[in-house]
């Protein structure tokens, strides 16, 4: 979901700077076809990635007769690839990534390593180790340029964002924002140290469709909730509201005094986009496990933006941010100056890839 919503911002600018040009977007999970639904511009639309075997790649491709392809971060299906270079239809990949691991498993085929590197026009990497990787197994990389650092600020509905704000009531908000399994239970048991006036929590899973086995788990430990998704109302008495809809973060981004970002405080996840509330002038605490933003975490940690805990000292961090709300406020400041700095990618990669898009007749 992640890598189809750094796509957004690309893909208004090409139907900005083109509007003959439609955008078809691919992804494997139900979720970001839902997300997608949602959120692409006019003349852009959505289908599911086709089962990378060569009678599958070659019926899709068959079928969408492509002009230009663009794959994000490490999304490397071989055959869909080599089609597309059979047909010689041009192949950008931005945010290029490549982890270690991923690295040592091409180091074992070296010469299908280089064929695939070698089907894209151009590589755009998303960080230096990445460049590197890719250059050592044959593959020719342009300028760091990151598209997950490229982004509008999340939407909001005003009337909806008045009414919640109306509803929670004036005590502090913690928002516990994308979280996983295991991670709810860590966040609520240490918010229920904190002191008083302690915050109003709002859970808000990255996948909700486990609501429900949330908010049981929640009442079973006596702590009184509101599901959103079966629109119950929050009362005086409501001390979670649980924010299990999709699509709807710039609405908790913009009602949390504070923020605690999921996937990070767990193993296998590394991390989610910290740079969705910094648009919107908001630091984060987030936990250690971050590897999928390696390209963006030194930025906010050298402007002192973003605030990285392990489980047992999430507390601290917390306690910390109740106490000094001015530091809290100056770090989501820097924040959001860190993420118009990381904006510019964008130009840099529309550099790169406006000369490949297609015109009526060839290419420019």
């Amino acid at each position: 979901m992640g890598e189809s919503l750094s796509h957004l911002p690309l893909i208004a600018r090409i139907r900005a700077e083109r509007p003959d040009i439609s955008v078809l977007v691919t992804t494997t999970t139900r979720t970001a076809a839902s997300l997608m639904a949602r959120r692409l511009p006019e003349g852009a639309f959505h289908q599911y990635v086709p089962v990378d075997t060569p009678q599958a790649a070659r019926r899709f491709l068959d079928r969408w007769q492509p002009d230009l392809a663009i794959f994000v971060e490490s999304e490397l299906w071989p055959n869909l690839l080599m089609g597309l270079r059979q047909r010689r239809v041009p192949v950008a990949l931005l945010s290029a990534r490549m982890t270690e691991k991923s690295y040592r498993g091409w180091m074992k085929w070296p010469a299908s390593a280089r064929s695939v590197l070698r089907a894209f026009s151009i590589i755009l990497p998303q960080d230096t180790h990445t460049a590197s990787r890719i250059g050592m197994l044959g593959g020719t990389v342009g300028p760091l340029a990151n598209l997950k650092g490229v982004g509008l600020p999340l939407p909001a509905d005003n009337r909806t964002l008045m009414a919640l704000h109306d509803a929670l009531g004036s005590a502090p908000r913690l928002l516990a924002a994308s979280t996983h399994p295991e991670e709810e239970v860590l966040i609520a048991s240490v918010w229920d140290t904190l002191p008083e006036p302690k915050p109003r929590l709002i859970l808000a899973p990255r996948h909700p469709e486990r609501g429900d086995a949330i908010a049981a788990d929640l009442r079973a430990a006596g702590i009184r909730i509101a599901q959103r998704s079966r629109d119950e109302a929050i009362t005086p008495e409501t001390e979670v509201y649980l924010a299990d809809t999709l699509g709807e973060l710039g609405l908790f981004f913009r009602l949390a005094d504070t923020i605690v970002l999921g996937g990070s405080f767990t193993q296998g996840v590394g991390g989610h986009n910290p740079l969705e509330p910094a648009r919107l002038g908001k630091a984060v605490i987030t936990g250690p496990d971050l590897y999928n933003w390696d390209a963006v975490i030194p930025a906010l940690e050298a402007r002192r933006a973003i605030a990285i805990t392990t489980p047992s000292d999430l507390g601290k961090a917390l306690r910390l941010a109740q106490r000094d709300r001015v530091a809290y406020v100056e770090a989501g400041q820097r924040a959001r100056d860190v993420a118009a700095e990381l904006d510019k990618a964008l130009e840099v990669i529309w550099a790169y890839l406006a000369p490949l898009l297609p015109i009526r007749g060839g290419y420019q």
